[in-house]
C-alpha cells in the first residue's frame, strides 16, 4: 500500500498506529488508500470519516449521467475527494445496498443524481437513515418534498416554457407531452408547467396529449404512436431517449421528422447533435449543476452552514433540425 500512495511503510505504519509526525494531507492520502484497497482500518481509526464519496446513478445508459459523473466527479478530485461511483443494474444492488456499502465505508457524504428520491413511490427509508446520521447529502434534480437535501436541479418549468414557445412560434397548436413515470418528480412539474403554458399562449391541451413511459427509446416509441394517432403534431420530450423513441415512432408511422412532427428532447446528451435529424432539445447546465452540488456537499462536510434548499439553474434551449413550422394541409 505503501507504494500506492507513494510513502514509506514506515509512514503508513505511524498512520496506522495514531502516532505523530504525518502531515494532515498524508495521514488522508493514507485512510482513502486503505479505504479505496478494501481493507480494513484499525478500531481506534474507524470513527473517522474517508476522503470518499458516493455518487450514486440510477444508470449509465442515458449519456445524462456518465455526463454528470464525469463532472461531478472531476470537481470532487480537484477537492482531495475520491468518488466512488455505485450504478444501478437490473438485479444488482439496490440504492439501499449502495447506502449501507457506504456508510460501512465510512464515506464523507453521497451525492445523488437520478434516484429513488424523485419518485414518490418508491422506498425512501435509506434517505431517513442517511438524515439521522447527518451524512452530507447532495440530491441533483427534483425530489420529493419529505427529503430535506440541499438539492440542485435543472428548472423544469422555465424547460417546457422553451420548448412550447418554441413549438407555438412553428405554429403547432395540437403539441404533445411525453413524460416519464407519472410519481416521477421533475415529470410532474413539468406537467404543471406544459398546463400553465397552453393556458398563457390560449390553447387548449388536446385529448390525450400527456402520456407517462420509462425513460427509454422504446418508451418513447410506443407512447408516442398513440400521440400521432390523435393528431399531435409537436412533441415535447422528458429526455433525449424519449425523444428518439418518438422519432423512430413517427418514421414507423410513415411520417417524416420535422416536416411532419416536430420533437423536443430534454438534457442535450453527448452526440445527440448527431442523430438524424440533430435533435431540438432543452439543454441542462450539467457542468454548473455539478460543480454546484460538490460544492454544497463539501461545504457540508467542512461544517459550514448549507440550507436543505433547492437551487435551479435554468437550462437552455438548443434548436436543431427536428422541429420546423407545421405543415398547413390544403384541401384538395
Amino acid at each position: 500500500m505503501a507504494k500506492k500512495v507513494g510513502v514509506s511503510e514506515a509512514t503508513v505504519s505511524r498512520v496506522l498506529n495514531g502516532k505523530p509526525g504525518v502531515s494532515d494531507a498524508t495521514r488522508a492520502a493514507v485512510l482513502t488508500a486503505l479505504d479505496v484497497l478494501g481493507y480494513e482500518r484499525p478500531t481506534q481509526l474507524r470513527g473517522e470519516r474517508a476522503r470518499l464519496v458516493g455518487l450514486v446513478l440510477p444508470e449509465l445508459g442515458n449519456p445524462i449521467f456518465p455526463a454528470l459523473a464525469e463532472v461531478i466527479g472531476g470537481a470532487l478530485a480537484q477537492r482531495g475527494f475520491t468518488p466512488v461511483l455505485c450504478v444501478g443494474t437490473a438485479g444488482g444492488l439496490s440504492e439501499a445496498d449502495y447506502v449501507e456499502m457506504l456508510v460501512d465505508q465510512q464515506v464523507s457524504g453521497v451525492v445523488f443524481a437520478g434516484g429513488h428520491y424523485a419518485e414518490a413511490y418508491s422506498p425512501h427509508e435509506h434517505y431517513f437513515r442517511l438524515l439521522e446520521l447527518r451524512l452530507p447529502v447532495v440530491l441533483v434534480n427534483a425530489a420529493c418534498e419529505d427529503l430535506e437535501f440541499p438539492r440542485v436541479s435543472t428548472d423544469d418549468e422555465v424547460a417546457v416554457e422553451q420548448a412550447f414557445g418554441h413549438l407555438v412560434s412553428l405554429g403547432h397548436e395540437r403539441i404533445g407531452l411525453v413524460l416519464g413515470p407519472e410519481d416521477h418528480m421533475p415529470s410532474r412539474r413539468k406537467l404543471v408547467a406544459f398546463t400553465a403554458a397552453a393556458e398563457r399562449a390560449g390553447l387548449e391541451i388536446a385529448p390525450k396529449a400527456v402520456e407517462h413511459a420509462l425513460f427509454s427509446p422504446e418508451g418513447g416509441q410506443s407512447v408516442t404512436t398513440r400521440l400521432i394517432a390523435n393528431g399531435i403534431t409537436g412533441i415535447i420530450c422528458a429526455s433525449d431517449p424519449l425523444a428518439l423513441g418518438a422519432i423512430r415512432a413517427v418514421r414507423r408511422a410513415g411520417m417524416s421528422v420535422p416536416e411532419d412532427v416536430s420533437v423536443v428532447g430534454f438534457d442535450d446528451s453527448a452526440f445527440i447533435n448527431c442523430t438524424h435529424p440533430p435533435l431540438t432539445t432543452v439543454r441542462q447546465p450539467i457542468e454548473a449543476m455539478g460543480r454546484a452540488a460538490v460544492t454544497l456537499l463539501v461545504n457540508q462536510v467542512d461544517r459550514a452552514p448549507v440550507m436543505a434548499e433547492e437551487l435551479l439553474y435554468e437550462p437552455e434551449l438548443v434548436v436543431r433540425g427536428s422541429t420546423a413550422p407545421v405543415r398547413v394541409h390544403t384541401p384538395s
